[in-house]
């Protein structure tokens, strides 16, 4: 078992109770595995799609094409379930604040920044609209800012649906902290609390003592096996 085995399950987890709903992976392999590992173990209602326009009937190992096609999702369609809270969408973050503000749009001022990224997509309506958590490969403090150069994806300080879960190569945080800031809830194996405070530039609500993340037992290690022969997720996820 590796880091990565506990990553994807963690994000696999932040899918728990959401029921007949579309689950969209963003931003990587780890995001795609955990929604159908999700579908596979514990969530056999969930949507999972190709990554394109097929709702797919199985779910098939990262990079091939599904079987059994359950459906067609053309863009309106998708645009429907986005704007009616039917997606959970787990989104990348090139940085985020104490209240889920992500940015991934520029680095420095808007007007004449550093570096430019991505733009902010569908960002603005996805933490709008729909249940959102975040996947960040590589736990930093130029990641974890106290204030995001940019807003593209809402806080729950300005009015995100919700906010899931941040999973991080080092630990699961939440916005479960007075007033909705980030609170951590978890520990990876082998990662201390004072690692996850030194890689953070802003203080997270702390209570008591942290549990260690759930790792995988043998039947979810199997299906990720099963998923990601090549082990694309080991690559992903930063030792």
């Amino acid at each position: 078992m590796t880091r990565a085995d506990v990553c994807v399950l963690a994000c696999a987890e932040a899918f728990r109770g959401d029921g007949e709903i579309l689950a969209a992976g963003i931003g990587g392999a780890v995001t795609v595995l955990a929604a159908r590992l999700a579908r596979l173990t514990f969530e056999p209602e969930l949507l999972t799609h190709d990554g394109v326009c097929l709702l797919t009937g199985d779910v098939p190992a990262l990079g091939r094409a599904p079987e059994v096609v359950e459906g067609w999702l053309p863009f309106r369609d998708h645009l429907w379930l986005v704007l009616n809270g039917r997606r959970h969408v787990m989104l990348g973050a090139s940085q985020i604040d104490r209240f889920g503000n992500s940015n991934i749009s520029c680095v420095g001022d808007w007007a004449r920044p550093k570096a430019q990224l991505l733009g902010v997509r569908g960002a603005p309506g996805n933490t709008r609209c729909d249940p959102t958590s975040y996947w960040i490969p590589r736990h930093s403090p130029r990641v974890f800012v106290p204030a995001v150069d940019m807003v593209s994806g809402l806080g729950t300080d300005r009015g995100a649906f919700e906010l899931r879960r941040v999973v991080t190569n080092l630990a699961v945080l939440d916005f479960g902290a007075p007033g909705g800031s980030m609170r951590l809830v978890s520990v990876h194996p082998g990662v201390s609390v004072d690692e996850v405070v030194a890689a953070t530039s802003f203080d997270l609500h702390i209570s008591g003592d942290v549990a260690e993340t759930r790792v995988p037992d043998a039947g979810e290690l199997r299906v990720l096996d099963l998923l990601d022969p090549e082990r694309a997720r080991d690559r992903e996820v930063a030792a």
